[in-house]
């Protein structure tokens, strides 16, 4: 059971780094939106490339034009991010507890 709780603990590893990574990147993206940057430049296309996925579901829910422009998807994407952060990563090395325990 050792090897099975190694590779969770690893996994669970790679799963935190990767929500904390996406958080930093739809923080990133809304401040970039506060200056207008060049939309041809690569970093920018890049950061928008991978923040859309994350910030599209909830445009779909509450879309900017009800608020009269303002786009909220940012604070409810890092607000799910970090609930699964907070939820999942915990859950997971309870998991990895338990079976190194048996």
């Amino acid at each position: 059971m050792f090897v099975l709780a190694n590779f969770l603990a690893a996994l669970t590893d790679l799963l935190d780094w990767l929500l904390g990574a996406a958080i930093i990147l739809v923080v990133v993206r809304a401040l970039l939106s506060w200056v207008n940057p060049d939309p041809y430049n690569a970093v920018v296309r890049a950061i928008n490339t991978l923040s859309e996925p994350l910030l599209k579901p909830f445009r779909r829910l509450l879309p900017p034009w009800r608020l009269n422009g303002l786009d909220l998807s940012p604070i409810f994407a890092v607000l799910s991010l970090e609930f699964v952060r907070r939820f999942v990563i915990p859950t997971l090395w309870d998991i990895i507890s338990r079976l190194k325990s048996n």
